[in-house]
């Protein structure tokens, strides 16, 4: 008989033979079986005749044993679900010692999340991270949706690079030589014969493919060697980076709210029985929070709010005006000094997006020394063509920039930033030939489900998370 996911069961009609397969949640009288398989956050009760069944088979059905159920699906006799399954017969594929189980967070009872991060290897398994990982799923799918369905081409960029695409110097180095070798004999001996490191960015490879095939965009893991413990900060995680030919920061602009609300409205459409669940665990997280730290809208309306709204777009000039002249500036409730010339702080960020504006913010028109040498330099040579789209609860979610499309300007630049000419002698030229204003911006994957789900680590929306001092699993 061909197994049916627990996902599927629920449509089908009572007196319908089905097979499952799926763990065991819970056993209950010797006779009411919890199985779930991952499809779905429901799981689907089981109801089996112990006097008929083999007593060692019942002696195996214990919490976390992956079983075989094959039955007739009735209508419940019980409360809480509307059908059942009447199984016929019951095979134990893998069992699960209770005694062993007790140890770990299979044990059906509330977890911290600090414990279910040491056991990441079966977090999986929780209604928690099901929900998490599925959303997670779905938004992975409506990216690359999006971007097929109005004509960009999927760009596989390089995670070994020769090139630091942000200037920062905080990337992982690549070799198969003893440090002590490299400070010797240089890199003539490495594997790639030159430094290499893992990428930060795959923006400046796609510039180059959207300079040849128009509209691109690149989703994949890229890799910070920042030494931070910080609730939105990964040593490795995921960018969606768009790069679009002859476009300038207004149409960069544009591209970026309807791509956010796309995804958002994709996860209300095909995610909503896992976020009414995570709807409901945020309240109960909230209740546990000073009353000044609680949420003004559940996470359904903050999904909605994203949606419904349109996002409020202003100048970093007059975002710092608005900033300085705040009760809160006045007051000196911010930890960060505020002035024109300043890389706005995550409290400032928040200060708009959630007290000032109360809708999600675009700030555009940077000061240049805050910002990244690829940005295109405005007339005004103090500021930038850059922009960055702040969310509520998150901050900054995407960011991204009109690039330099002038060789002389990009090559002043890059020299202004101490970034040798040789690593990035390819990508100057291709403002030798062909040369066209293009924009294009980033948005971290882990920080936009943060947003979708609710959660408010980082950590928890990535499956095996990387950091400073961790990288088990």
């Amino acid at each position: 008989m061909k197994r049916i996911k627990i996902n599927d069961v629920f449509n089908l009609s009572p007196e319908t033979s089905i097979t499952i397969c799926g763990w065991v949640r819970s056993f209950r009288a010797n006779r009411f079986i919890a199985v779930n398989d991952g499809s779905c956050l429901s799981s689907v009760q089981v109801v089996i005749d112990y006097e008929k069944l083999d007593q060692n088979i019942i002696d195996q059905i214990t919490v976390g044993a992956s079983i075989c159920v094959s039955g007739v699906i009735v209508e419940s006799q019980g409360r809480g679900q509307k059908i059942e399954i009447s199984a016929n017969s019951v095979e134990v594929i893998g069992s699960a010692n209770p005694d062993e189980v007790q140890k770990t967070i299979l044990q059906p009872k509330k977890h911290n999340l600090e414990t279910l991060r040491e056991q990441a290897h079966l977090r999986f398994r929780t209604n928690l991270f099901g929900a998490v990982f599925r959303i997670r799923h779905h938004m992975s799918y409506a990216v690359h949706k999006y971007f097929n369905d109005r004509g960009y081409f999927y760009l596989h960029s390089p995670i070994i690079t020769g090139s630091d695409a942000e200037g920062a110097g905080e990337m992982f180095k690549v070799t198969t030589l003893d440090p002590k070798n490299t400070k010797e004999n240089g890199y003539e001996k490495d594997f790639f014969g030159k430094e290499t490191h893992l990428t930060v960015s795959g923006q400046l490879e796609a510039e180059l493919a959207a300079l040849a095939l128009g509209q691109v965009y690149t989703f994949g893991p890229t890799f910070r060697a920042e030494n931070s413990n910080t609730t939105r900060h990964l040593a490795e995680f995921w960018m969606i980076e768009p790069e679009i030919a002859f476009s300038d920061l207004q149409d960069n602009i544009n591209l970026a709210e309807d791509f956010l609300k796309y995804l958002v409205n994709y996860a209300l459409e095909n995610c909503m029985e896992d976020l009414l669940f995570l709807k409901e665990r945020d309240e109960k997280e909230d209740q546990q929070r000073p009353k000044n730290l609680r949420a003004e809208l559940n996470l359904i309306d903050r999904l909605n709010f994203i949606v419904k709204n349109d996002f409020v777009k202003i100048n970093y000039t007059e975002a710092v005006d608005i900033l300085m002249n705040s009760k809160e500036n006045k007051k000196k409730k911010f930890k960060y000094l505020v002035e024109w010339g300043i890389d706005l702080q995550s409290e400032h960020e928040k200060f708009l997006v959630e007290k000032h504006f109360k809708k999600p913010v675009v700030i555009y028109d940077y000061p240049k020394g805050v910002k990244a040498f690829y940005m295109r330099e405005n007339e005004d040579n103090k500021t930038v063509a850059a922009m960055d789209v702040l969310f509520p609860g998150i901050g900054e979610i995407v960011g991204g920039s009109q690039r330099e499309e002038r060789y002389e300007v990009l090559l002043k630049k890059s020299k202004e930033f101490n970034i040798p000419e040789e690593h990035i002698w390819w990508y100057l030229e291709t403002r030798k030939f062909g040369t066209t204003p293009h924009a294009g911006f980033g948005l971290g994957f882990e920080r936009l489900i943060m947003f979708v789900t609710g959660m408010q680590n980082i950590r928890d929306v990535i499956p095996f998370p990387r950091t400073p001092k961790n990288a088990e699993f």
